[in-house]
């Protein structure tokens, strides 16, 4: 019987691979105008700081995957898990990151109206990315 503990590591490992997933895939949305073509004000940089704070974000949101892949019976269909898991890091950057820490307001409606839409696609992204690899690393029971 593998330890919690170990679980807990393949969960934040699998969470920093998505959140450098999410990096990759912003920076190239960026870089071929998707964002500009939909009017959407976000912009992504491949840098080591943009590295660094969405793969520790994702292994922290990893943590949180854990706790649906924790319990030995609870252990299938990872993938969708992650998916569901993924809404919440959305709802927290468009609920309360962009309205009041960043003052873009509520979803993030002034950086463009399809910003809703980026940010749960990326951390859709996440979510499935999270989940396929968690399931991969873990394997079966």
């Amino acid at each position: 019987m593998r330890h919690a503990r170990s679980l807990i590591a393949v969960c934040f490992t699998s969470g920093v691979v998505g959140g450098l997933a999410v990096a990759v895939l912003a920076w190239l949305c960026s870089e071929w105008g998707v964002t500009t073509l939909a009017s959407v004000k976000l912009s992504a940089r491949l840098d080591l700081y943009t590295l660094y704070s969405t793969s520790v974000w994702g292994g922290l949101w990893g943590l949180l995957y854990y706790l649906t892949v924790g319990p030995a019976r609870s252990r299938r269909r990872w993938a969708r898990k992650g998916l569901w898991v993924s809404l919440i890091p959305s709802g927290v950057q468009l609920l309360y990151i962009y309205p009041y820490l960043t003052g873009h307001g509520l979803l993030g409606l002034k950086l463009g109206a399809l910003t809703p839409v980026f940010i749960i696609g990326y951390n859709l992204l996440w979510g499935l990315v999270t989940g396929i690899l968690a399931w991969i690393f873990w394997g079966r029971d």
